[in-house]
């Protein structure tokens, strides 16, 4: 390993579960109900392809952006109101891994500027020397190109890059691009199928980075 690279959304803050409420809010304010079942297999994609598909198919007098944004600012408000922390043991997970001299990164399908307000809240943006957003790429996870992306601004070939994933889409992406991918069972993710991860664990604490 000369490289760890962290989803967010789901194993930095626990925030699947707002997003879906959150997208959820917005489509029904349009008449579009949408399941927490059917809604688990857009986990991990960026919301701009969600908010796509959606407009596509409804033809909604809105740009993918305009809702993401929209979406973003209600998730930012609920972080602030609502005093959300780190998920248990991320924090000196990145510590550790800082310690030791690995290069951090984040790969995160959210938009830069979530993924800068988020690090910041929590204090750990100094520990990332790249933080990378999926929404400014062509192609959203399970596509590969993000954790290209990523180890392209490391400048470490894929192979020695770790990625840390919650969700069927993103486990996909980081063994696609060549990495080595742990997959956390976060439950909160809904029920995502990380068979493509090399390792699966239910808490974060169970990352023996020794071993990577």
């Amino acid at each position: 390993m000369k490289a760890f690279i962290f989803d967010m959304d789901g194993v930095i803050i626990d925030s699947e579960p707002l997003h879906n409420k959150i997208v959820r809010s917005i489509l029904a304010e349009n008449n579009i109900i949408v399941t927490n079942e059917e809604f688990n297999k857009f986990t991990g994609m960026a919301s701009t392809a969600v908010f796509d598909i959606f407009i596509k198919q409804n033809n909604l007098p809105y740009t993918p952006e305009q809702l993401s944004k929209r979406q973003m600012d209600k998730l930012k408000n609920y972080i602030v109101e609502h005093h959300v922390k780190p998920i248990e043991g991320i924090i000196p997970l990145i510590q550790k891994l800082h310690d030791k001299n690995i290069p951090l990164a984040i790969a995160s399908s959210s938009p830069l500027d979530m993924i800068e307000f988020t690090t910041k809240k929590f204090g750990i943006n100094e520990y990332f020397t790249t933080l990378i957003s999926g929404e400014d790429l062509p192609h959203s996870k399970p596509a590969p190109d993000i954790y290209l992306k990523t180890a392209k601004m490391l400048d470490i070939a894929p192979s020695d890059c770790v990625a840390l994933e919650d969700s069927k889409n993103g486990s996909i992406a980081a063994k696609s691009a060549g990495m080595y991918c742990i997959g956390f069972a976060n439950p909160n993710s809904g029920n995502q199928d990380l068979s493509a991860a090399n390792i699966i664990v239910n808490k974060i604490t169970d990352i023996d980075i020794d071993k990577l």
